[in-house]
């Protein structure tokens, strides 16, 4: 997600000093895995869920990726 050296480095940052940065991360990776096993037919998610899901992880990395360019 965070491409850039400096994205990465102000990624970190937050993360060590932003509670919301940090809990907001640790929410996209864990749509990011639960995404990942319904690709896998893991889980029985239907079509709504996964695109619900899909929308949810869209906002944390935009919201994210907003934090990470204001720093």
């Amino acid at each position: 997600m965070f491409e850039t050296d400096s994205q990465k480095s102000a990624a970190q940052a937050l993360m060590s000093s932003n509670e919301q940065f940090k809990q907001l991360y640790q929410r996209h990776q864990y749509l990011d895995k639960k995404l990942m096993d319904s690709d896998l037919g893991v889980n029985g998610f239907d079509d709504m869920t996964v695109q619900e899901l899909k929308r949810e992880k869209l906002a944390a990395k935009q919201r994210l990726m907003q934090w990470v360019g204001d720093s």
